[in-house]
């Protein structure tokens, strides 16, 4: 039988905090966005929470923290695309992983995130 999977996006409740943490000890540089990939909870219609193997993560991401942006050719500050706070779809490789108390973390370039998702 099919089942029906429903997916939550949902960050761990000690994000706040977390990502006032990891902000203000990394601070990238340049058109670098440090990110923190949305956690996937995927549970049947009857509520049977089903192993990470059953379930694909999206792969979506908080920016937590950005940088300035790159230069151009002629010097000028080209702005970044993205800032803190929007949910964005990151490759699903590439990128640098790093570990902050325990929790993973990953570092793009601005120009590797592909698109922004908009809240309804």
């Amino acid at each position: 039988s099919l089942y029906y999977i429903e997916e939550r996006a949902q960050f761990p409740n000690c994000l706040h905090s977390a990502m006032s943490g990891i902000a203000k000890r990394f601070v990238p540089l340049m058109d670098r966005i440090l990110v923190q990939k949305v956690k996937v909870e995927a549970k049947t219609a009857s509520g049977i929470l089903l192993p990470d193997s059953a379930k694909q993560a999206p792969n979506w991401a908080k920016v937590l923290a950005a940088g300035p942006g790159r230069l151009s050719k002629e010097g000028e500050l080209l702005p970044m695309n993205v800032k803190v706070g929007n949910t964005v779809v990151i490759p699903e490789y590439g990128g640098i992983t790093l570990k902050f108390d325990n929790e993973e973390y990953h570092v793009f370039r601005d120009e590797d995130i592909m698109g922004i998702i908009e809240d309804e």
